[in-house]
């Protein structure tokens, strides 16, 4: 995919500032608070902009959980007038594209979105740009020439931290030489294209034995353990550990392992820094996750958006990705060893959350209080 240069969002405001059709709210913060931004806001013309925020599912928790309220929240906050088009696609291509039409048709001034389908989004992207609505690509990157800003995470590097994390602790085990199965998320998401690369470009060199490998339709827990108990029963006795893409396929492969009667299970890595894969990281079941900021990100996202019904040019801190401004947040590897100093030190989950009764015995040997 090719991305050409695009027409800033100052552009795109100024055409709908002359047709007289731009809304715009008070309340504004600085560019200083969103170093995504630059510029100065426009004079407010309205109370009533409208933004869309298109989500892609809801197998994985942090999207109702975590995404939507702190996005919602942050555009209150910012410009208490405005409305938020909210829309969870449910893992359809087809459903979000039938929601990005209804946002248009409702007269929202930005678009905020997540993509089920990289590819398949591109159409709304030519739709929303016809409109002279701007789209910015929320957490995975469209496949379009016409996005206005892509925000997410340095996704080939979270492949590459999950994948040096199995390594290390492989190495660490004895295992230099080690099975793994790998577990992918879905072939139709463009971040889990980067987190198999960045994780290739880490066990292809690493002395590592790939036993099998599975790409996850719709990123599905149940499929990648279905899959997986198909793996134990092929390699009995010989996987010493399961690169897992995210917690929710982590969560398929520990259960089926378990199923199968596997003891110890060996290391999984997982991302999303879901409370249950924590949980499984406190009781030993997982060996790590990758923790991303989500309250960072909902937040640049609400205020990238409010700035552009403002007025404000949209420049990214991370350069540029094919000439379309990009900010890029840095993910973290969160093992037992440094929950304390991430997950809940951020505020991300407080210990009682984590700690249930099932779980305070390993939360008191791991230090967790």
């Amino acid at each position: 995919m090719k991305i050409t240069a695009l027409r800033t969002v100052t552009a795109i405001a100024a055409v709908l500032l002359t047709a007289g059709t731009l809304t715009a709210c008070s309340g504004n913060s600085t560019p200083a608070e969103n170093p995504a931004s630059s510029g100065a806001s426009q004079a407010p013309a309205s109370s009533s902009a409208k933004i869309a925020l298109l989500l892609p599912e809801s197998k994985t928790t942090r999207y109702e959980a975590y995404d939507r309220p702190l996005f919602e929240q942050k555009v209150k906050e910012l410009c208490p007038d405005c409305t938020v088009v909210y829309s969870n696609a449910d893992q359809d291509a087809a459903k979000q594209q039938q929601q990005a039409e209804s946002a248009l048709t409702q007269g929202v001034k930005v678009m905020v979105l997540d993509p089920v389908d990289s590819s398949a989004a591109a159409s709304i992207v030519e739709e929303a740009t016809a409109q002279n609505v701007p789209v910015i690509s929320y957490d995975r990157l469209i496949n379009s020439n016409k996005i206005a800003f892509y925000l997410s995470f340095d996704n080939e590097k979270v492949g590459v931290l999950q994948a040096t994390a199995l390594d290390a602790k492989l190495k660490e085990d004895g295992k230099d030489t080690g099975n793994i199965i790998m577990i992918n998320g879905s072939p139709t998401d463009n971040n889990a294209v980067l987190f198999k690369k960045g994780a290739h470009s880490v066990f292809d060199k690493s002395g590592l034995k790939i036993l099998a490998e599975f790409d996850t339709p719709d990123w599905s827990p149940d499929q990648a353990q279905q899959w997986m108990a198909g793996q134990v029963t092929k390699f009995s006795g010989q996987i010493d550990g399961v690169y897992a893409a995210n917690d929710g396929t982590a969560g398929g492969a520990i259960a089926a392992m378990k199923a199968a009667g596997v003891n110890p299970i060996p290391p999984v890595t997982g991302q999303d820094a879901e409370l249950a894969g924590i949980q499984r990281i406190v009781s030993g079941d997982q060996y790590m996750t990758i923790y991303k900021a989500l309250k960072q990100e909902a937040e640049t996202a609400a205020q990238l958006a409010v700035d552009v019904v403002n007025g404000v040019t949209l420049t990214g801190t991370s350069g540029a990705t094919d000439g379309v401004p990009t900010t890029l947040l840095v993910p973290v590897v969160v093992t037992v060893k440094n929950i304390m100093d991430t997950v809940v030190k951020d505020g991300f989950y407080t210990v009682a959350q984590i700690c249930t009764p099932e779980y305070a015995a390993a939360c008191t040997a791991a230090g967790i209080k």
